[in-house]
């Protein structure tokens, strides 16, 4: 039963990460009369509805009570300020690194997105190995050189880019490049001093994602 839910997590993981960005990339290249929506009102919105999801869940284990979850957050947040800054910093880099998301897909193709983005197991690879100490076997290492192969040859120009250059220009694709690039770099160093923190600490999963949306909404907006 638990392998079952794992492989099922797994496909829903995957659909969520390659339709999110199918629609992102759509959002921002849609062609219509009217002004485009702000990227950073996408990012605040998703924020709102993520402490949203964390506070319902929050409440559902605290067995649906609403006394009982205003004393957990008192305590958990109010009550322990030094423990909620710590996530000061990686909410500040997940705000830079949602909004430098939408850059991307606004001056690169879902594809390349896709294939440069994940760049990121490279360098959260790199961050746990100097922030946790972790070890890599020799098929990890030679995993991430195979991976950074790939990007370089998603990278390398050919024939078909010249149907897209009528779209995008070198300038916008360079642009699109540095922003994923940054986002990579970002995402790997926000991500490991996360996990960082809740192995740290005994706080669930769900107050520390409530601790962190409460600093990114002020950045957000």
């Amino acid at each position: 039963m638990s392998a079952n839910l794992k492989y099922l997590s797994l496909g829903i993981l995957v659909f969520q990460t390659t339709s999110l960005v199918l629609t992102m990339r759509y959002s921002r290249t849609l062609k219509e009369e009217g002004p485009r929506y702000l990227s950073s009102t996408a990012v605040v919105v998703a924020e709102l509805l993520k402490i949203m999801a964390c506070v319902l869940l929050v409440y559902k284990d605290s067995k649906c009570s609403l006394r009982a979850l205003n004393r957990i957050l008192h305590d958990e947040i109010l009550n322990k300020p030094m423990e909620t800054l710590k996530l000061a910093i990686p909410s500040g880099i997940y705000t830079l690194q949602n909004n430098l998301l939408y850059v991307a897909l606004s001056n690169l193709d879902a594809a390349t997105y896709q294939v440069t983005y994940q760049l990121k197991i490279l360098t959260t690879a790199l961050f746990s190995v100097s922030m946790l100490s972790k070890k890599l076997g020799v098929y990890q290492w030679l995993s991430l050189v195979i991976l950074m192969t790939g990007v370089a040859f998603v990278q390398w120009p050919s024939d078909s880019q010249e149907l897209d250059s009528k779209e995008l220009s070198a300038g916008s694709q360079l642009v699109g490049l540095m922003a994923v690039l940054t986002a990579c770099f970002s995402s790997g160093f926000a991500g490991v001093y996360f996990e960082k923190i809740l192995k740290e600490t005994k706080q669930s999963v769900w107050i520390r994602n409530i601790q962190l949306v409460s600093f990114s909404l002020e950045p957000s907006l």
